[in-house]
């Protein structure tokens, strides 16, 4: 079984032998750690928010879009009802939704 260390600045084990000369001697003991962070700018830290930024103005573009369409539709329809429907009179009140071409 595997004895993993808590990650932090903790020195890896120096074998004895090394460590009771370097005492002997009074050598100082030089441990190097490699470090393995990438040198540069850490592009995928700074791509995913602009992803999701880009995500939500198309789709609120879209969603612009569809409804400018459902309305202009919708127009459109109820142009063709009233036109088709003629006047419309309540209680001696007549009011004519739609004029025709030849008016």
């Amino acid at each position: 079984m595997h004895h993993r260390e808590p990650h932090g600045n903790l020195a890896p084990h120096i074998p004895a032998d090394a460590y009771r000369r370097a005492q002997a001697t009074g050598q100082p003991v030089v441990i190097v750690v490699h470090d393995t962070t990438p040198a540069g700018i850490p592009w995928r830290r700074l791509l995913i928010p602009f992803a999701i930024a880009g995500a939500t103005v198309a789709g609120g573009w879209g969603l612009v879009a569809a409804l400018c369409f459902l309305l202009d539709t919708a127009a459109h329809t109820a142009t063709v009802i009233a036109g088709a429907a003629g006047p419309i009179g309540v209680g001696g009140i007549t009011l004519k939704l739609a004029r025709s071409k030849g008016a």
